[in-house]
């Protein structure tokens, strides 16, 4: 992560005192909002050289939204509303990549038509009394979206045609159940150049015999390739179909900061 984003490491955009705080790195794009397809380009990188030039074209920052922890004081099961407060005294050094998320204690309704206004995703709602609840969802926090999406582990891929016959034509997704993936369906648009180029040395390097999943239709497993079910990405759909299925699923990006056995169907 530091190797990534070097400019998040500068000891001098930080409070003095030992701190935990929990926020989100983010890309904006020329439209000045967030653009999660920008900082795929950022997510990757380790190489110095290959970082030096990525930063210069896509800079990132921190949006710092939550306290856990207050020199050596554990917050967590603190009211949201103290540890905000806690969280705004400490120093925030200016002209730096890190600052506070933007707490908006409005209508919802008013806030949501702004936000659809603003072209941005969703919104966060949180009770003000709500503790911090490590590694797990919680009820008194939901995620507001515009749009649907679902987190799905990838295990297997099937070849591209035409101008993508040598390069993947389709990843195989699923949501884990018990200790196989319960397939949700074939993502095939929404890949950029270079994602398609390195795609396939992925998914070589994650190769194996047998299927993660529980079952497959024979259509899609005809031609399949299986993985290794490791790696965690995101689409956008239109809507589950009756079989339990993703339709018209949309490639959205890689949720590195995810592990699969985190990933659960989204409510509807």
């Amino acid at each position: 992560m530091s190797a990534s984003y070097p400019e998040l490491t500068d000891r001098g955009c930080w409070p003095r005192q030992s701190f935990i705080a929990d926020g989100e790195i983010i890309a904006v794009g020329r439209s000045g909002r967030p653009d999660f397809g920008l900082l795929q380009g950022r997510m990757k990188l380790t190489k110095p050289a290959d970082v030096r030039k990525a930063r210069a074209a896509t800079p990132v920052r921190l949006m710092v939204f939550d306290l856990l922890s207050d020199d050596g004081e554990d917050l967590r099961n603190k009211p949201l509303r103290e540890r905000r407060a806690r969280l705004e005294r400490l120093s925030w050094p200016p002209g730096c990549p890190v600052q506070l998320s933007e707490v908006l204690d409005h209508d919802v309704g008013h806030i949501i038509e702004s936000a659809k206004e603003m072209g941005l995703e969703g919104i966060m709602a949180k009770r003000v009394d709500s503790r911090y609840v490590s590694g797990q969802r919680s009820r008194l926090w939901l995620k507001l979206k515009f749009e649907r999406t679902q987190e799905v582990v990838v295990g297997g891929w099937r070849p591209g045609k035409g101008g993508r016959q040598n390069s993947v034509g389709s990843l195989l997704v699923g949501i884990p159940n018990g200790s196989k993936l319960q397939y949700v369906g074939r993502v095939g648009s929404g890949f950029s150049d270079r994602e398609l180029k390195e795609l396939r040395q992925r998914m070589d390097a994650m190769a194996r015999k047998t299927s993660p999943f529980r079952e497959v239709p024979a259509a899609d497993a005809s031609d399949a390739h299986w993985v290794s079910p490791g790696l965690v990405g995101e689409v956008t759909f239109g809507e589950w179909t009756d079989a339990g299925k993703l339709r018209h699923p949309v490639w959205r990006g890689w949720r590195l900061d995810k592990n699969p056995q985190e990933v659960v169907r989204e409510s509807e």
